[in-house]
């Protein structure tokens, strides 16, 4: 078997793990990336993620990351539910409605790793679900999965942006898609609707801004100048995403895992509340809203309701 057999079957298998789309492209620097990365750190984008300044050379060159890798395999999974939350309540991004979602993926990649290891023999490579310093976005894009578009998240004409990416570095010469073109057009949906003004130019996102950032990163106290700009955010926001024309083609995930607990649905404001930690523990049992606890998400309403 040559390349392009492999490249297909392993395409094929992915569409039979659930996963939305595959792109692959050639492991190496990412030229146009490494500019763009040492500016954003250096106007201090990134607020307190102090880790987004560890191991830069790795996060722009997957060789360094995994030895004798020749292939990113980049792998697209649909989270777009099929449900929303009670209208008046404080929100929740969708991303973190069910099952926390390393989980889920790093479960199908590692069937995928098996499956390219069972049929086509010894290949070495890692698994990555934003967990590592990979930068998921560029090589999603440079695979042919979608463009980074103006709020700075990958986006598809076919089913917009509400997936997860993830992906497979390999020690495996495989055939390699190209990037597609950028279809945001004179559209500024994203910039004009973010509560917080954190994108601040076209394809740039001020971290140190965003209203995910304070809900889940920020460790300290959100500062008293966002109070009323949240727009009722309690862990993550959706809004730029929300607004997105390309988002009106999502269509609901098939992954039973990604549903919510029913009471993440019906709850009011009143009800947020009054959440005990028991009752937080049991609603987010696994879910990715643990990593703000039960004291970060008290915070958080605390702030939204002054």
């Amino acid at each position: 078997m040559n390349a392009t057999q492999w490249t297909q079957q392993i395409k094929t298998e992915a569409k039979r793990l659930g996963f939305l789309s595959c792109g692959i492209s050639k492991a190496g620097f990412l030229e146009i990336e490494a500019p763009r990365l040492e500016k954003w750190l250096n106007q201090n984008m990134h607020g307190e993620m102090r880790y987004m300044e560890n191991h830069f050379d790795k996060r722009l060159d997957p060789t360094k990351l995994v030895e004798g890798s020749k292939s990113v395999i980049s792998l697209l999974l649909n989270y777009f539910p099929s449900e929303s939350q009670n209208p008046d309540a404080y929100k929740i991004s969708k991303y973190a409605y069910g099952t926390d979602y390393h989980f889920v993926i790093k479960d199908k990649l590692k069937q995928l790793l098996h499956f390219i290891q069972e049929e086509i023999g010894e290949v070495h490579g890692r698994a990555f679900v934003d967990s590592a310093p990979v930068l998921d976005k560029a090589w999603a894009a440079k695979s042919g999965l979608g463009w980074i578009g103006k709020n700075s998240n990958l986006l598809t004409q076919q089913v917009g942006s509400f997936y997860f990416i993830a992906e497979l570095i390999v020690d495996l010469e495989l055939d390699y898609d190209t990037p597609v073109t950028d279809h945001c057009g004179t559209c500024t949906a994203c910039i004009d609707a973010c509560p917080t003004q954190a994108i601040v130019e076209p394809y740039v996102v001020d971290g140190s801004k965003c209203i995910s950032y304070f809900t889940i990163e920020l460790k300290n106290e959100i500062p008293s100048e966002f109070h009323g700009k949240l727009d009722d955010w309690m862990f993550g926001c959706d809004v730029c995403q929300d607004v997105c024309p390309w988002n009106r083609f999502s269509a609901p995930h098939q992954e039973p895992l990604f549903n919510p607990n029913p009471d993440l649905l019906n709850y009011s404001k009143k009800d947020w509340e009054e959440i005990t930690e028991e009752v937080f523990q049991e609603i987010f049992k696994k879910s990715a809203v643990k990593r703000t606890k039960w004291e970060g998400l008290r915070r958080n309403i605390t702030f939204l309701k002054e």
